[in-house]
């Protein structure tokens, strides 16, 4: 039994693996908004099989990353502004709800982890803000990092992962188009993590509003969706 065991958790792994590569190529805009995902492609890509990277894009298809084409295959989700106006709005009700939440029920333990994730994001603002490129990929994931930390003590798992899946659906936006701010950014983190230290959901969700609308503006002025 225990010699057969890795031989039928691999294509369980092989999908898994599959589904974590595509999906983060999507985030990150390896694989643009529109374009066909073509399974031979993929297949010669990923080194998944053809019936794996079906089950694989169904997945995505599900989350709204991928959409199915009927008869004709798949592609990934293209932009609009409609769909940007959208996330934001979701992140709005879910973070603005999951914030006061959390600023109810947190302990020391959650500051901890909001003083931290703040600290490292900072690091990488203050890298940007002098001009250091390679510091822009490291700064998404830590700003990602402390949105969560801000609302990891609201008590809900089903909370949590839904602003997950809304969230990395507006990453996608931001990889492409919302980028740092600079000061503005800075500004409204700090603001963040000083209404989180004093437990202020009210303040917090005004900053968070302004924060995430003032982002939506900045892309689409920035570039064409």
């Amino acid at each position: 039994m225990n010699d057969a065991s890795p031989l039928l958790a691999a294509p369980e792994a092989a999908g898994e693996r599959a589904y974590r590569l595509i999906r983060a190529d999507i985030l990150r805009g390896t694989l643009a908004p529109g374009q066909k995902l073509r399974l031979e492609a993929l297949r010669d890509a990923y080194g998944a099989g053809v019936g794996t990277l079906r089950e694989t894009l169904s997945r995505l298809v599900a989350e709204r990353l991928v959409v199915a084409e009927g008869q004709r295959g798949f592609e990934v989700a293209p932009f609009s502004e409609a769909d940007l106006r959208e996330l934001a709005s979701l992140r709005l009700l879910l973070e603005g709800h999951a914030l006061e939440q959390a600023f109810r029920a947190g302990d020391v333990e959650w500051e901890a982890r909001v003083v931290a994730a703040h600290h490292k994001l900072a690091l990488m603002e203050e890298r940007l803000r002098a001009g250091e490129a390679a510091a822009l990929e490291p700064w998404r994931r830590f700003d990602a990092r402390f949105h969560q930390a801000l609302i990891s003590a609201c008590g809900s798992h089903t909370l949590m992962a839904t602003h997950a899946a809304v969230f990395d659906r507006y990453q996608r936006y931001q990889n492409r188009a919302l980028g740092f701010r600079g000061d503005i950014a800075v500004r409204e983190h700090a603001e963040l993590r000083d209404c989180a230290m004093r437990r202020d959901a009210a303040a917090a969700r005004e900053v968070l509003a302004t924060h995430i609308l003032g982002g939506v503006a900045h892309a689409l002025l920035g570039e064409a969706l």
